[in-house]
């Protein structure tokens, strides 16, 4: 009974710091999932607002550089 009562306790130790060591990694690959999920969401974001964008900063630069000075 002995044996089986110390086998269990050892048992948990190792599970317990096993289960310590992984909480690292697991930090590791959140953080890896909500780099991607920011990236995913970027990308979708460009290819949705792109154009208009692009069209956006021409008008611009056409009415910030070859806007004719008035004397």
């Amino acid at each position: 009974m002995l044996a089986i009562f110390a086998t269990l306790k050892t048992l948990g130790f190792s599970l317990e710091q096993r289960l310590r060591r992984e909480e690292t990694g697991a930090t590791a690959v959140e953080y890896a999932l909500l780099v991607g999920l920011i990236a995913v969401v970027l990308v979708g974001g460009l290819m949705l607002f792109g154009p208009q964008l692009s069209t956006f900063f021409s008008n611009m630069a056409d009415n910030t550089f070859n806007h004719k000075a008035t004397p």
